[in-house]
């Protein structure tokens, strides 16, 4: 029968693209065909739901067209007998599907910090002759940020291809990459393992990642130290890698030289990549010619991993530090800590700790009442009255409560009304039922709507999200 698996394989693969061969089917296994039910055994969580949503027609098209008689799909997670990689990392992603030139070898770090910016006072400089330059050597990439140890999902399967195609082609292909997101969701462990790629694959190129305050406090120091090497360290390098881009609002002199820095590397061919929490256009006061520019090669928007993607990251931080974990452990964090990846890594940290300690499995930990296992934020969410949500929201949109409530179809009132459904229901986990109780006694569809509009304008509003941030710390406060 392995020759009859591989025929379905091949047929799948003519249907979708090599990326997401590679990334869901590729080590898909046959466990067996009987009574009409095909099961088969996928790498981890994150696979298992995708066969069993997106691609389950497909897979028993396939089958069936290939001789197997099933009507229904079954998927396992198979267990390792022994300890391996078993989430789908970044390098297996590779553009046009082209092969893979260097090795794919993951040694698990036990942590994966984000890299501090330099103290404003500490510069990093060298003395030459009794002159203090900067130094031209030192990368600042964290080794650590590999693409080995960085989980795909559908939130960043854009930004992975454009990555390894930036990787393949470098300063010709997406120049400048620009990535763009909320914080912690995994804007910085790309682009350093763009990074580190880079140095294994080029060792010839001069690559430099560094933070917008360091460029800042780099260009300061500079101008009043009178420190020499600036140009050669910022404009000599093959690939500038420039992190939390909004953190030059309000420094002109610097946007300045940016743009200037910006010009000379892409007049020359030289790759760039920067990251920010919005769009090169909607950071206030940044200098129009600065975002064309940022603006003129690939912008992509990270996000939020959903469900399934959540379960696999945890499971590969769990794996990072060789810790053991149920389903049941990755499914509570997963649900309950949402808003970014490195609010899940600390809950993470935080059951294992306790698990450790009681020297029981992280499972009776999250189901032991008498441990609190949640944040102050989420506990406290929970318990907020839906009243308190419709004022806050009202009064911050300059309305009444009672135009919530109303009937009014007014476009401000119903975007104000659509933001206090998606919280009560999203965050609050109140019922659709319970929400348009709550708003006049709204039926189900009309808050379902709701939500689903302000759902989808968080992900390209950043206006929204702005303000999404400030209605949280007044109702959360």
């Amino acid at each position: 029968m392995p020759n009859e698996w591989q025929s379905v394989l091949d047929a799948i693969k003519s249907e979708v693209s090599g990326m997401a061969y590679g990334a869901y089917f590729k080590d898909l296994k046959l466990v067996s065909c009987e009574d009409r039910i095909l099961t088969v055994a996928a790498s981890n969580v994150f696979v298992k739901a995708q066969m069993e949503g997106k691609y389950r027609a497909l897979i028993l098209e396939a089958a069936n067209a290939c001789g197997f008689n099933c009507e229904e799909l079954s998927v396992e997670v198979k267990t390792p007998e022994k300890k391996e990689t078993v989430v789908r990392r970044a390098y297996e992603i590779r553009p046009d599907n082209e092969p893979r030139s260097v090795s794919s070898s993951f040694t698990p770090a036990a942590s994966l910090p984000r890299p501090a910016s330099p103290s404003p006072s500490v510069s990093n400089t060298t003395s030459y002759g009794g002159k203090t330059r900067f130094s031209t050597k030192d990368t600042g990439l964290n080794p650590q940020f590999t693409f080995e140890n960085y989980v795909v999902g559908s939130n960043n399967e854009v930004a992975i291809s454009a990555a390894q195609s930036v990787i393949e082609h470098p300063g010709t292909r997406y120049n400048p990459l620009f990535l763009y997101g909320g914080p912690g969701l995994g804007k910085t462990h790309l682009m350093q393992a763009i990074g580190n790629e880079m140095v294994k694959r080029y060792p010839e190129k001069r690559v430099l990642y560094v933070t917008t305050e360091q460029f800042y406090h780099d260009f300061v120091n500079a101008m009043r130290q009178k420190i020499q090497g600036f140009e050669e360290k910022y404009r000599g390098v093959d690939v500038l890698i420039v992190d939390d881009f909004q953190g030059i609002v309000g420094k002109e002199k610097s946007q300045e030289e940016f743009f200037h820095t910006f010009n000379e590397l892409h007049q020359h061919g030289k790759q760039i990549i920067v990251s920010s929490d919005r769009q090169p256009n909607q950071i206030a006061t940044v200098d129009e010619r600065l975002a064309s520019r940022l603006a003129m090669g690939m912008s992509i928007d990270i996000q939020m991993p959903d469900f399934e993607t959540r379960c696999a990251i945890i499971e590969a931080k769990a794996e990072a530090i060789g810790s053991e974990i149920d389903h049941t452990t990755v499914e509570f964090i997963a649900n309950n800590y949402c808003s970014n990846i490195r609010e899940m890594e600390g809950k993470l940290n935080q059951i294992l700790l306790l698990a450790d300690i009681r020297k029981v499995p992280p499972a009776e930990i999250v189901r032991d009442t008498t441990i609190d296992t949640s944040d102050s934020f989420t506990s406290k969410k929970r318990s907020i009255p839906a009243k308190k949500v419709v004022d806050k929201v009202a009064k911050f949109y300059n309305l009444e409560s009672s135009d919530l409530i109303g009937k009014s179809r007014v476009k401000n009132i119903n975007n104000a009304r659509q933001i206090a459904m998606y919280i009560m229901n999203q965050e609050l986990g109140l019922s659709t039922n319970q929400v348009g109780a709550e708003l006049g006694n709204r039926d189900h569809t009309t808050i379902m709507n709701g939500v689903k509009n302000v759902k989808a304008s968080l992900k390209n509003n950043f206006t929204l999200r702005d303000q999404m941030t400030q209605l949280r710390d007044m109702i959360y406060a």
